[in-house]
């Protein structure tokens, strides 16, 4: 079997802080998979994710367009549309939108893992469906 989903009929995550939305392709709820997640990412300028890190999870982005930039205990690099950006487990990361708006591909493996905000908010993981329920990563 092949799941093909076209964004437009998809579920749309607004994060509660404003700056982000997400859109996923493959998660629990589409695919009935938990081995991975996965979807694309809108950043508007200046947004960004809380400091955090993902026990159990490898992190992947692929910047599509935009530019902003990656935070790690190393310091910040900028990266750009053709950059990909790999973020074992338990390493502590943020990316913001340094330059104007990004967009870009996220992928996350296995959809079984715990975030911890080093930076931020709870409401920093809180996501509203554009139908209005709330979806909160785990």
């Amino acid at each position: 079997m092949a799941y093909i989903f076209q964004e437009d009929e998809l579920p749309k995550l607004v994060s509660v802080v404003p700056g982000r939305e997400r859109v996923f392709f493959v998660n629990k709820e589409l695919a009935n998979v938990d081995d991975l997640l996965c979807g694309i990412m809108r950043y508007k300028h200046g947004a960004a994710s809380p400091y955090h890190f993902h026990e159990n999870c490898e992190h992947f982005y692929f910047i599509m367009t935009g530019e902003g930039e990656v935070e790690t205990p190393e310091g910040v690099t900028q990266v750009g549309p053709g950059s990909m950006v790999f973020i074992p487990a338990e390493e502590k990361h943020r990316l913001r939108a340094s330059k104007d708006a990004l967009f870009y591909f996220e992928f996350q493996a296995p959809n079984r893992f715990k975030t911890t905000i080093l930076d931020g908010t709870e409401d920093d993981l809180r996501w509203e469906r554009v139908d209005g329920r709330v979806w909160v990563q785990s």
